[in-house]
């Protein structure tokens, strides 16, 4: 087991509130110990779910001081004693699970092995950090719970999100037609990542445009990234038997869903190396690109969060740490 220093910086929060409680600290460097890997991270992200934790909506999981940060990328500094598959040295990315132990808005990170999968050497740290968390989402959604199919139809809301960029990427993989919605300043980027249809989700209404241009069918899948009235109009636009994955917390009448048989899926993204090893393979051809809205130091944290709060971010804001 390797060590060097005995402490790092990190961004902190020592109170829940708006993005000006973080402060830089001074905290214990972690050892690895077993199947423990300690990461030297290069890059990690904002993402609406570190807004939430900071606001104090899952306060009853996270004990204050809070380190943020749920996308790594970065270099294997130490291992533990049990861990085979990593060495010191290699370049890995990974998403830490968010489940009340330290994030990655800091020097070093702690993780255990099974999360944690090679980084794509033809991406820098950058880009790598930006697909974990939100790819990683989309991939539970689509593939693991919708799982969409080729010929199929699609409603993605926010497909210039951080979580919608990807999820377009991963339904034009798997064959579907996709439809999305997104203001007309990201029609080009949209366009780009594959959708087939836009809709302006600020002068049309996406249930008109999609039964319009479905003979009033409707979709086979919605992917739901916004919640509320949103995922309560989906119903109106999907099929019967449709699948609608969500991963909003609810707060929406889903009574329609009912009476039209749709499968509702509720998705909390989950760690695992195997979709990450996937991904990976999918980065290295050129089937998957990064899309980043801007790069900040981590220093700058709470501006970071305050743009992502603000709305009207394409991608992903990144975060440097080295």
């Amino acid at each position: 087991m390797q060590t060097l220093t005995k402490t790092m910086k990190a961004m902190t929060i020592t109170s829940f509130g708006d993005a000006n409680v973080f402060k830089e600290s001074e905290m214990p460097k972690p050892e690895p110990k077993g199947k423990e890997v300690l990461v030297k991270v290069h890059a990690t992200s904002a993402n609406p779910v570190d807004c939430k934790i900071r606001k104090g909506f899952f306060g009853e999981v996270f004990k204050l001081p809070v380190i943020l940060g749920f996308d790594v990328s970065g270099v294997v500094e130490a291992v533990g004693e049990k861990v085979s598959d990593f060495k010191v040295g290699d370049e890995v990315y990974y998403m830490p699970r968010i489940n009340g132990t330290p994030g990655a808005y800091a020097e070093y990170h702690l993780a255990e092995e099974e999360i944690i999968s090679k980084k794509p050497k033809n991406i820098s740290h950058e880009e790598a950090a930006s697909f974990p968390l939100a790819c990683g989402t989309a991939w539970d959604a689509l593939i693991h719970r919708a799982k969409v199919k080729i010929g199929e139809t699609i409603l993605i809301h926010a497909g210039a999100g951080g979580v919608g960029v990807y999820a377009i990427q991963l339904a034009k993989l798997c064959g579907a037609y996709v439809y999305t919605t997104c203001s007309p300043k990201n029609f080009d980027l949209v366009k780009k990542l594959g959708a087939d249809k836009i809709i302006d989700y600020k002068k049309e209404d996406f249930v008109e445009a999609i039964m319009k241009d479905t003979n009033n069918k409707g979709v086979d899948v919605i992917f739901d990234t916004v919640g509320g009235e949103t995922l309560t109009k989906s119903i109106d636009a999907a099929k019967p038997f449709a699948r609608i994955a969500s991963i909003i917390r609810v707060s929406a009448n889903l009574e329609q869903a009912y009476h039209k048989n749709i499968a509702l899926h509720f998705v909390f993204v989950q760690s695992n190396r195997q979709k990450l090893d996937v991904m990976h393979d999918l980065i290295k051809r050129g089937q998957l690109k990064p899309v980043i809205d801007s790069v900040l130091l981590l220093s700058e944290a709470a501006t970071a969060h305050q743009k992502l709060e603000k709305g009207g971010v394409s991608g992903k804001i990144i975060l440097k740490v080295t």
